[in-house]
Formats: C-alpha cells, structure tokens, sequence
C-alpha cells in the first residue's frame, strides 16, 4: 500500500513537468533535502507535504529526515518551513536552521548573521568558518516548562510516571519529553519510545529524548522524532530540551555539551537558550519531471 502511495503522489509530481535543484545537507547527522525557494515557489504549498513523504524516503527517493524550503520573509531575513516524512510541518528545527543558514550563506543570500521566520518564531542565527568548517550557534526559542505551554493536559510542570519511565517535559520549539537513565545504550528506543511519544497527555505528539548524564555539565542523548517517527542521529531541539532539564535539576551549569550519535552539539542556558554546532552540505543534484 506505501509504494502504491509513493507512486501517486509521483505522478501528481510529474504532473507538474519541471526540473527541481536541491540540496542534501545534515547537521550531525540529522539530514535535509533543501529546496530554494527564495525566488519563487518550486513546490505548490498544497504539495510540500507529499513531496517529503516521497523524497525522504530512503529506498525509493534521496532519503532525509525532512524537506527544508527556504524563502524570503516579510519580517526576517529568511523564513524556513520543514515538512516531514510523515507530511506533518514541524514548528522548528535547530540542526535544519543550521543547515538553511549553510546553504544561505553559500549562496550569498546573507552574511555572518541573519533571522529566520519559522512557525515556532523568529530565530537569530550567528555563523562562519573556521578553516572549512561551517558552524552555527542559534539562537533558540526559550525553553517552556509549563504545560500548557508544550502543550500537554494537565496544570503546573510536567513530571510523569509513563510505563517505567519517570519524564520529563519541555518545548524548546517543538515539544519534547525527557528521560534520565542510568545508561541509553541499554535502552530499544524504537520500542519503548513510541509508547512516551503518543501518550494521552501530550495533546500533539512529543519527541522523545533518552538522557545519561557523562560529566558536570555533559550529557549523551538519543532521540526518537515526532514526524519521522524513527530514531535520528540528531536532534537539535532535543538536545536542548534535555540540556534544559538536566540544567533546572540542577545536574549542569548554565553551558553543556551534548554528545548524539550523529556529532557534538554545545547548549548555552544563561539568559534563555543557545545551541552552537556544526552543518555539511553532501551533494547537489535535479529532479527531472
């Protein structure tokens, strides 16, 4: 039933009869299929859902966490909308800001700093290169602990009994459940996580992040993606969102750094939320209709 799903929106696709550049980016490991839009629209509005659902496939089309389509604003230098593998729209993503800020540099749309429109806000991003690697800090939406704010049912700040797991939650943009374990190695995401993911309580869904405290301020994580439904190999929002946590129990200092499987990521927590870390750009290519 999926691949006769993909070959419909394919030939819904090759309707339109064009030629579509792109470019595969990841931060970390958390990777992008990037539209430029910036001109004009490529991707109909009412078809950016069906082409992530085609194109993040990764046996039948590029293969990506998302489709970033970057455009111009009419309140910030950019605006970045991310439709995911399930065709839902995220509100925000910190690695994919840092691989829309990649590109738009590249390509000269801006310079060392810049903002970007996304439904979750307006987010500042300051970048560059130090010798041939790109990096990004972000300037991300202040973490919301309260649970209307994540949103989840309920009064005051979450902290619940979900199977065996004591959670966690926080939106940083897009909400996040946060676990604390003696060791993520030990622990099936794919299995447990969906279960945390969908909980009754999280009135839209949660990302699930699995957290083992290294040092003082650093921290190991593994996450399991609303959208992508899978665990990915980074998760910038999620790597704030339990930096955060950690950081309110008062296991950190105001800076920690971050280990996901995909890379290194450094979360700044005095006077709101900033996540420093790095972008790639894989290859470039076309889509002939």
């Amino acid at each position: 039933m999926y691949e006769r799903c993909l070959r419909g929106q394919g030939q819904q696709l090759r309707a339109m009869r064009m030629e579509i550049p792109f470019t595969k980016l990841h931060g970390n490991g958390n990777d992008f299929v990037l539209i430029d839009e910036h001109e004009k629209i490529i991707i109909p509005d009412d078809m950016k859902g069906q082409f992530a659902a085609l194109y993040c496939d990764r046996r039948f089309g590029i293969g990506a966490d998302g489709v970033i389509y970057l455009s111009k604003s009419e309140k910030s230098t950019l605006r970045m909308r991310i439709l995911q593998p399930d065709e839902s729209e995220a509100e925000m993503c910190g690695n994919g800001i840092r691989c829309l800020a990649k590109y738009a540099f590249d390509t000269g749309y801006i310079k060392e700093f810049c903002t970007v429109e996304t439904p979750a806000g307006e987010i500042g991003v300051a970048m560059g290169y130090q010798e041939d690697e790109f990096s990004a800090t972000i300037t991300m939406t202040t973490p919301k602990f309260d649970r209307k704010d994540i949103p989840s049912t309920g009064e005051g700040e979450y902290k619940q009994r979900i199977g065996e797991f004591d959670v966690y939650a926080v939106n940083t943009g897009v909400p996040h459940a946060v676990i604390i374990v003696d060791a993520i190695d030990a622990i099936d995401v794919e299995a447990v996580a969906p279960a945390i993911r969908n909980h009754v309580t999280f009135e839209k869904g949660a990302n699930v992040n699995f957290v083992e405290r290294t040092g003082s301020d650093s921290i190991r994580i593994r996450t399991f993606e609303r959208g992508v439904e899978e665990e990915t190999l980074s998760c910038g929002t999620g790597a704030t969102a339990s930096a955060a946590i950690v950081h309110k129990l008062g296991y950190t200092g105001d800076t920690v750094s971050v280990e996901t499987r995909g890379g290194p990521l450094t979360i700044y927590l005095k006077d709101g939320a900033k996540m420093e870390g790095p972008a790639t750009t894989v290859f470039f290519g076309k889509i002939s209709y």
